[in-house]
C-alpha cells in the first residue's frame, strides 16, 4: 500500500490546506498525506467527531479541525472562513465533502432528499470555492475537487442523483479552471472509482459491491491511500504547474475515458 511519510514533495511543506470531509475515508487519507509533507491542514468534519479527534491526535502540530454541516445554507462558507482564520490564509482547497445519503430511485425520491444531496455534493463545492477564492487568488493557490467515476457512468442502482451531482463537480472543475486561470489558481479534480470507504460500507450492498468489482480490470476495490498520490500531484506546482481543468481517474481500469 502506498504511503508518503518518507517521500518529500518540497513545495508542499508549510502550505495551508483545507480538506472538507476530512475525517474518514479518502479525506482522512489526504489529510494524513499532506500533514506528512509538512503542510498545515484543517480537516473539516460534521458527524464523525471521534474519528476527527483521533486523526488530529496523529499529528497535532500539523492538523486542526473545523466542524460544520456542508449541506446547510452558509455552512460551507463558514467552514472556509474558519479554516482561513486558523491557518492565516489558504494555499489549497480540497473539496472532498460529499455523499449519497441513501440509494433511492428517481421515481421514489422525496423532495427533501433531493435538496440534501444537491446541497451537500454540488452547492457546498460552489459555496466553498467562492469563499476560498480571495485567499487562493492572493496565494496563487489551487482547488482540487473530488468527483467520481459515477460522473461518467451515471452511477449504480439508486445512485442517479449522486452521479448527477458529481457530473456537476466535474463540469465545474473545467469551467472554473478557465475562469480562474488569470488569477493564478489551478482547478483540477480526482475521480475515484470503487474505493473501500465508510461510504460504501453504509450504502453499497454485498451484491452491488461484487457486481462492481467484476467490472474492474485489477479485480479489486482500491484503498483511500491509493487515491492520495493524485491529490499530492495536483497540489504541487513543481509537478503539475502546467495542469488545470483536468480530472484524474483513479479506478483500477474500470473506466478508461
Amino acid at each position: 500500500m502506498a504511503t508518503f511519510e518518507h517521500m518529500r514533495i518540497g513545495d508542499l511543506n508549510g502550505t495551508k490546506v483545507l480538506v472538507t470531509g476530512g475525517s474518514t475515508g479518502i479525506g482522512a487519507a489526504v489529510v494524513r498525506a499532506f500533514a506528512a509533507q509538512g503542510a498545515q491542514v484543517v480537516a473539516h468534519y460534521n458527524h464523525s467527531e471521534a474519528q476527527a479527534q483521533a486523526l488530529r491526535a496523529e499529528a497535532p502540530q500539523q492538523i486542526s479541525l473545523v466542524r460544520g454541516d456542508m449541506s446547510e445554507p452558509g455552512g460551507a462558507s463558514r467552514v472556509v472562513q474558519e479554516a482561513a482564520e486558523l491557518l492565516g490564509g489558504l494555499d489549497g482547497l480540497i473539496n472532498n465533502a460529499g455523499g449519497m445519503l441513501g440509494r433511492i430511485k428517481t421515481t421514489e425520491m422525496p423532495d427533501d432528499h433531493f435538496d440534501q444531496v444537491v446541497n451537500l455534493n454540488a452547492r457546498s463545492v460552489w459555496d466553498a470555492t467562492l469563499a476560498a477564492y480571495p485567499f487562493l487568488k492572493k496565494a496563487g493557490g489551487y482547488i482540487i475537487n473530488t468527483s467520481s467515476v459515477a460522473a461518467r457512468t451515471g452511477g449504480g442502482a439508486g445512485a442517479v442523483l449522486y452521479a448527477a451531482t458529481k457530473s456537476f463537480v466535474s463540469s465545474l472543475t473545467r469551467g472554473q479552471a478557465k475562469e480562474f486561470v488569470g488569477d493564478g489558481i489551478r482547478v483540477n479534480a480526482v475521480a475515484p472509482g470503487l474505493i473501500q470507504t465508510p461510504f460504501h460500507d453504509k450504502y453499497t450492498s454485498p451484491a452491488i459491491w461484487a457486481s462492481q468489482t467484476t467490472s474492474i480490470p485489477m479485480g479489486r476495490a482500491g484503498s483511500p491511500e491509493e487515491c492520495v498520490g493524485a491529490f499530492l500531484f495536483l497540489a504541487s506546482p513543481a509537478m503539475s504547474g502546467y495542469i488545470t481543468g483536468q480530472i484524474i481517474e483513479v479506478n483500477g481500469g474500470q473506466l478508461m475515458p
